[in-house]
């Protein structure tokens, strides 16, 4: 049986942060239901929930990695889709598809996470060489 102190440690930063990435896939679900029925909404909505569902999924799967170039390899794959993410997230906002408003904090978060995967590619990188 687990200790209190165990029950109640904190979750490891990879934990974290894949927690956080599917909180980020999770609101890009919510953002895609508000986007317009025509047929360019439903174009971006197609391609804004693949990548941006993506990223959660192929960080779990970093997790798992077999070595440390395959954990690199599927970060980097993490690291594009949050990048495509991104450009879906611009397009909306530059044809004015939903209120700035309503993406403000979506991007913010998204160019937070670039930034994090960005960073532990470089970290696996180096402790790799």
């Amino acid at each position: 049986m687990l200790s209190p102190s165990a029950m109640s440690a904190t979750p490891s930063p990879a934990a974290q942060l894949e927690k956080r990435l599917i909180a980020f896939s999770a609101t890009i679900v919510s953002l895609s239901s508000k986007l317009p029925r025509t047929p360019q909404g439903r174009h971006i909505c197609g391609q804004i929930l693949r990548s941006g569902t993506a990223a959660s999924a192929n960080y779990g799967e970093a997790r798992g990695a077999e070595s440390r170039a395959d954990f690199i390899h599927k970060l980097k794959i993490v690291f594009k889709e949050l990048n495509e993410t991104t450009i879906w997230l611009e397009i909306i906002a530059q044809s004015s598809l939903l209120p700035t408003e309503t993406l403000v904090a979506i991007v913010a978060e998204n160019r937070e996470l670039c930034r994090i995967i960005a960073a532990s590619i470089k970290t696996a990188r180096a402790s790799a060489s």
